[in-house]
């Protein structure tokens, strides 16, 4: 594992851990107000500053992780099961069954995501729930037509051959010889799948259709200090620069695992 790999690494596990432990990470609630203290600058009491409402930016900012980061992981293992099981059933079948399943996928793919977030969002209402759905509707299609490439491509293979010809079940083949193939796959898309739904989550909130006060996520406190930027840029500064660099660590660690399960890379590993 490279330099920028275990930076990453380290910047995530302490990104986690505070969400976990926000009640005892964060030195206030981020919901406690100070009326007198209010668009204060960083400093020793408040390090990230105070927003309009007197509340502390950095208990907020670890309160705000708990949401994204629970929006971002969840409905990227949830997209990744119902992608990956559609695509494994549409691969290993075939025939008439796969074109119809992909026609399928074809027309959520033809949608825009965002009109189709914004959709879903409205009719469920404001809130996690609400995301949660929508960027899972939106995000399964792509793993299921990466599933069913790769699905294609093995059952060909010669020991998918030789487990039908020992009267192997179908179900079998695909959960001890299929699966075990491509979970390389999976585990490199989980890890690019998850910035990309923690930037969707952060789109949402920062045009207004995120959680509802007075929970927040690094969004709803991005979209808060777009307001002020002008004279109060802490307030857009250090949500922004959370949302940036939790992506970009996903993205080097996401690169690192393609590399290492790449097997044309294995001897550099080894």
């Amino acid at each position: 594992m490279n330099f920028l790999s275990k930076l990453s690494f380290c910047f995530l596990g302490v990104v986690f851990f505070a969400a976990a432990f926000a009640p005892w990470v964060s030195p206030y609630s981020y919901e406690t107000q100070n009326t007198l203290n209010t668009l204060a600058s960083p400093s020793f009491s408040h390090l990230m500053g105070t927003d309009r409402l007197g509340r502390d930016l950095f208990s907020r900012l670890i309160y705000g992780a708990r949401v994204s980061l629970f929006i971002g992981v969840f409905t990227t293992l949830l997209a990744l099961l119902v992608g990956t099981i559609y695509g494994s059933i549409s691969g290993y079948v075939g025939g008439r069954l796969d074109g119809f399943m992909m026609r399928v996928v074809d027309v959520v793919f033809a949608l825009p995501d965002m009109l189709m977030i914004i959709l879903i969002t409205v009719l469920v209402g404001r809130g996690v729930l609400g995301m949660f759905l929508a960027l899972t509707l939106v995000s399964w299609v792509t793993v299921a037509r990466l599933v069913r490439g790769e699905v294609l491509r093995i059952k060909e293979k010669n020991f998918i051959e030789a487990a039908r010809a020992l009267g192997a079940s179908s179900s079998r083949i695909l959960i001890k010889d299929i699966l075990p193939n491509i979970l390389g796959l999976i585990v490199v898309t989980l890890t690019f799948r998850i910035p990309a739904a923690i930037l969707a989550e952060s789109t949402l909130s920062f045009i207004g259709l995120g959680v509802a006060p007075p929970f927040s996520s690094w969004g709803t406190m991005a979209n808060e200090g777009w307001k002020s930027i002008k004279f109060y840029p802490h307030l857009i500064l250090f949500p922004s620069l959370a949302i940036f660099l939790t992506i970009l660590s996903f993205n080097f660690l996401g690169d690192r695992f393609r590399d290492y399960l790449d097997p044309r890379n294995k001897a550099k590993f080894n």
